[in-house]
Order: C-alpha cells, then sequence, then structure tokens
C-alpha cells in the first residue's frame, strides 16, 4: 500500500464524519431547533457514555450495560434462527419435494415484519422475553435459509458425480462435498442474519419496554431527553458495524481453513 492510498485511507473516512457532523449542526440551528446539536448531545449523554456500566434502576443505567442486555438477546435469538435457518436450508437445496411443499410457505413468511410477529410472540408466551426471542429467530434465520438453499442448488454437478461413483454415503456427501461447497453462501446468510437480528431486537425492546438500547431510546422519547435518542441511535449504528465486521473476520478464518 503506497503512502498516499494510506492517508486517503485514513482522511476520507474523517472528512465522512466531519461532513455529517456539519450537516447535523446546521439541521439543528437552522431546520430543527429541538434537535440537539453534536455538542449539546454530547454534553447531556456524557455521563452515559463516561460511566457506560452504572446502574441506578433498571431503566437508568449506563449505555455499556443497555448495549450489553440487547447484545446478550441478540446472541440468544440468533443462535436459534441459525440452529434452525440452516438445516432448514440444506433441505430446500437437496430435496425438491421438500422445496416443492414448503418454499411457498417461506415465500409468504419473509416479508412478514418484526412488529406483527412480536404480539403473537407475546401472546403464545404471555412474556416480553421469550416473545422477542421468538420474534429475532423468526424474523432473522430467512437469510441463513435463503442463502444456504441457493448454495446447494449452485454446487457444480461434477462434484456430486464423483461423490455417487466413490459411493459415498449420504452423511459423507454431505461434510465432505456438499457442506464445503456451500460454506461461501451459508456465511453471507449468517452476515445478513446477524444484521437483521440487530435491527428486530431494537424494535422489540421498544415495543415491550424492556431494558436494552431500544427501550432506553423509546424511554428517552417519551420523556422528550432527545440527546439521548441520538446517543441510542449512535450506539445502534456502531454496535451493528462492528458486529458485521466481526462476522466478516469470521468468515475469513473459516474459509481459510
Amino acid at each position: 500500500m503506497t503512502r498516499r492510498s494510506s492517508l486517503s485511507t485514513l482522511l476520507l473516512p474523517f472528512a465522512g464524519i466531519a461532513t455529517v457532523l456539519a450537516v447535523w449542526t446546521v439541521l439543528s440551528r437552522h431546520v430543527a431547533p429541538d434537535l440537539p446539536s453534536p455538542w449539546r448531545t454530547w454534553k447531556e449523554s456524557e455521563p452515559y457514555v463516561l460511566r457506560p456500566f452504572f446502574k441506578d434502576g433498571e431503566m437508568n443505567q449506563g449505555i455499556g450495560r443497555f448495549a450489553l442486555l440487547s447484545l446478550w438477546r441478540v446472541t440468544k435469538g440468533f443462535s436459534l434462527a441459525i440452529a434452525i435457518g440452516t438445516p432448514l436450508g440444506f433441505l430446500l437445496g437437496l430435496s425438491p419435494t421438500f422445496r416443492r411443499a414448503f418454499e411457498p410457505v417461506i415465500q409468504v413468511m419473509r416479508p412478514i415484519s418484526p412488529l406483527a410477529w412480536l404480539p403473537l410472540g407475546l401472546i403464545i408466551f404471555q412474556r416480553s422475553e421469550p416473545a422477542a426471542l421468538f420474534t429475532i429467530a423468526l424474523c432473522a434465520m430467512w437469510p441463513t435459509v435463503v442463502n444456504t438453499a441457493v448454495g446447494v442448488r449452485s454446487i457444480n454437478v461434477e462434484y456430486l458425480n464423483v461423490g455417487r461413483v466413490l459411493r459415498l454415503s449420504p452423511m459423507t456427501m454431505l461434510r465432505k462435498i456438499v457442506i464445503p461447497a456451500t460454506l461461501p453462501y451459508v456465511f453471507t446468510g449468517y452476515r445478513l442474519s446477524l444484521g437483521l437480528a440487530w435491527l428486530v431486537i431494537v424494535a422489540s425492546e421498544m415495543l415491550t419496554g424492556a431494558p436494552g438500547i431500544g427501550g432506553f431510546l423509546w424511554q428517552e422519547y417519551n420523556s422528550l431527553v432527545y440527546s439521548h435518542i441520538l446517543l441510542s441511535i449512535v450506539t445502534i449504528g456502531l454496535i451493528g458495524f462492528a458486529l458485521d465486521r466481526l462476522m466478516g473476520m469470521v468468515e475469513t478464518r473459516v474459509r481459510g481453513l
């Protein structure tokens, strides 16, 4: 990497951030007076950032503690989503009978909003925590299902023919040929599912009032503390960015094995 490209890599992100802050400042001064400026947002949010893990009541906690609560829910919901979605995707890709029977059902369920699934979860489970996990799993698993199925159907037929010539058992074919060939598609699905799980948990917490980033955002909106709303939005974006990069690193490591 040349010195010029290294400088561009460092300076361009700072230029983008500076542009966003400048536009934000102009909007707060001349367009939306109720919108806190970046400086005011920082000053009013400072205790939540500098003491990220303090706790003074269920809905009065540091932003780090709220983030951990949301991330723990996302971890459980995402794990459930891929545990269901991965084998379902392989079944769709490997079995034409299963695909013809269930693909229409999946295509109908896939675009349903988490705002629709959450009330159903509350009816079934009667509590917000399992309802949130149900909603995350149901909404986040579809990218994994679809990408895994596409990966299986895109396997070179010659690889499968070689397995048949060698008289490999179905489990050996799956382990030696199908899974390695579909890994790039599977991890693309995981990456999309993780991002979707993070979006869903924020919406779920906002609707149920559960402690977490989404619950904190909704509480501060009802309290008209707009700087804390912006703090929540920035935190949601940063964590989503970090999760995407983390899954990308895992994908790179697995592909390199």
